[in-house]
């Protein structure tokens, strides 16, 4: 509840601090912002106006020179502009013009800002375009025109006109003014007329002596209120004119209205954005509470792993409490880690000794029961013996008893080469064998066994493939692997040794044997030591029931892939060696 708390305090108080200053900022707008925009407004045009004297004092006598200065003002400022004499009369000018190039001569069109209306001027006119006017010459050199009528439609011009076409390299026309420039400079006479009367000798006077002059004056036709502004400048004659400019201050109002409109929908918005800034913020200012709360709810729960980007950096309390906390969780995490890791190797020892006596258990199980039965074989043989039984006996039990003493010793080998594999102690010495050279010569070694039980052996493969391998680790591996084909294929049944590519790197041998399969409990069993599948014919196939637990250790020494599965037909050894590449050296090392 007190951490809801600080977060509900921060909350109020921001929100109502912010929305406060909304509040002040559109009273301020309603109250001020008609005032300031016309200050702006008039200030603007002012600097503006001084620009210009400087411009219309350096243009001289060129009319299309005065031109695009006045146009180009009144385009910047969206206001009239006209020009007084000394004598306070109206001079003559033109404040836009086009510039055409005909076929023999460049024509300028100076538009008069009396008796030109927007509809006289064609919209979207641009350089490159191609203009036809029709016009009255203005000049002895036939240079400047005041154009009547542009793009005229009839075929011949009126009389007393002059019809010129060309290409426009240059103009200056209205563009992006509020209300039409051609009439707002006809209400520029009005305008300083109606400031004369209304305003003393005096105000002239200071006028002529190089003071500004600023003031508003109504429309009586239309309402509209204008911003009014005359300075002195200097004319290309050396004498002093006077400039007045006549700015429209209508839109001031429209716009005061319009956002009061637009802050009235708006302000709704506003508000709930405001609300919600003020929320993350408070949250923000509260983290380092609620990070610290968190931080000693985990620490309570025995939970010291850090808490990434959580940390606080700042030099206050908050900041100082947050590493001492982190201090403190760094040592019990430590702590209980380090008492975590002993258990943990405490409970792994106990797992090894108790796995390490279980096979020693299942170790001595199994060689008392491989050694029981050659002993009392040779017992019982031995006694026989010592009893002198008849001398045509003597011989047999004699090799009996050399039979399984020969067993109980390939067992016994056969158990401390598999230790030697157990305890890392082999090591390959691996090098390029051709792996089709060992196959063949281990098979003819088993001619004999095949033979007598009438056993077909098919081969597949490449005439040499090269493998990197143990040659006598290998051999021992084909060797178990085909034995176990052998004594398992049924009589007159088929025994398939192929060999092939697997990619770049590996190649595959697989064994296949006709005959009964394996039951599926049993697959992943064959590979352990002492373990067999026909439990009824240990004594009669012979085998120790090691040779496969070794064979895995070899795999797992030349990092092989391997696996035993039931086919259709019996059961399939396969295995991979990693292919090596040959050149004749190595050849002739392996022949």
């Amino acid at each position: 509840m007190k951490k809801r708390g600080i977060v509900f305090k921060l909350f109020v108080v921001t929100s109502a601090v912010t929305i406060g200053i909304f509040a002040l900022i559109l009273l301020a707008q309603g109250l001020f912002f008609d005032k300031f925009y016309r200050t702006v407004k008039v200030h603007d045009l002012e600097q503006s106006m001084h620009t210009f004297g400087k411009q219309y004092a350096e243009q001289g006598d060129d009319p299309v020179a005065a031109a695009r200065i006045l146009g180009q003002f009144s385009n910047d400022n969206r206001a009239a502009l006209a020009i007084y004499d000394t004598d306070l009369q109206r001079r003559s000018q033109d404040p836009y013009f086009i510039t055409l190039q005909t076929k023999d001569k460049q024509v300028s069109l100076l538009f008069s800002s009396l008796g030109t209306t927007i509809g006289d001027v064609p919209p979207d006119l641009q350089i490159g375009a191609t203009l036809k006017v029709d016009g009255i010459y203005m000049d002895q050199k036939d240079t400047i025109m005041q154009p009547s009528t542009l793009q005229p439609q009839t075929p011949n011009p009126d009389q007393g006109l002059t019809r010129i076409e060309g290409t426009i390299t240059d103009l200056v026309l209205p563009q992006g003014q509020e209300l039409s420039p051609f009439y707002t400079n006809t209400l520029v006479d009005n305008a300083f007329i109606a400031w004369r009367n209304t305003h003393p000798d005096a105000d002239i006077q200071q006028l002529k002596v190089d003071n500004t002059v600023q003031s508003e004056w109504t429309d009586p036709w239309s309402g509209v209120t204008y911003a009014m502004i005359i300075l002195p400048v200097t004319g290309s004659d050396g004498k002093t004119n006077y400039a007045l400019s006549l700015s429209s201050l209508q839109p001031v109002g429209e716009a005061s209205m319009l956002l009061q409109r637009y802050y009235l929908y708006l302000a709704p918005i506003i508000a709930v954005i405001l609300l919600l800034l003020s929320f993350l913020y408070s949250r923000l200012l509260s983290r380092p509470l609620l990070q610290l709360s968190r931080t000693s709810a985990r620490m309570a729960r025995l939970d010291f792993q850090p808490m990434s980007n959580h940390s606080l950096r700042s030099n206050d309390e908050f900041g100082e409490l947050s590493r001492n906390l982190d201090t403190l969780r760094h040592n019990l995490d430590a702590a209980l880690r380090k008492l975590s890791e002993t258990n943990e190797a405490l409970s792994h020892e106990m797992e090894e000794k108790n796995r390490a006596e279980q096979l020693r258990k299942e170790l001595i199980a199994n060689i008392s029961h491989e050694l029981k039965t050659p002993l009392g074989i040779v017992k019982g043989f031995a006694e026989g013996l010592q009893d002198d039984v008849a001398a045509d006996k003597r011989e047999r039990y004699v090799q009996l008893i050399v039979t399984e003493t020969d067993r109980m010793n390939a067992l016994i080998m056969d158990m401390l080469q598999l230790s030697r594999f157990e305890v890392k102690a082999v090591k390959l010495k691996s090098q390029p064998i051709d792996i089709v050279r060992h196959i063949q010569a281990l098979l003819y070694s088993f001619a004999p066994q095949l033979e007598s039980r009438h056993l077909r052996v098919v081969t597949s493969g490449d005439e040499t493939l090269w493998v990197n391998a143990d040659p006598r680790r290998i051999d021992q591996v084909l060797l178990n692997l085909l034995s176990n084909a052998v004594r398992h294929t049924h009589e007159s049944g088929t025994i398939t040794v192929d060999w092939q590519v697997m990619n770049d790197e590996e190649v595959e041998i697989a064994i296949e044997n006709e005959g009964d399969p394996i039951p599926a409990q049993d697959l992943e069993r064959i590979w352990d030591q002492f373990y067999r599948a026909e439990r009824s014919r240990d004594r009669k196939t012979g085998g120790t029931g090691l040779g496969l637990a070794i064979v895995k250790h070899i795999f797992e020494l030349h990092e092989s892939r391997y696996e035993v599965n039931n086919t259709e037909n019996g059961v399939a050894f396969r295995f991979t060696l990693k292919q090596a590449p040959i050149d004749r050296e190595t050849r002739e090392i392996d022949e």
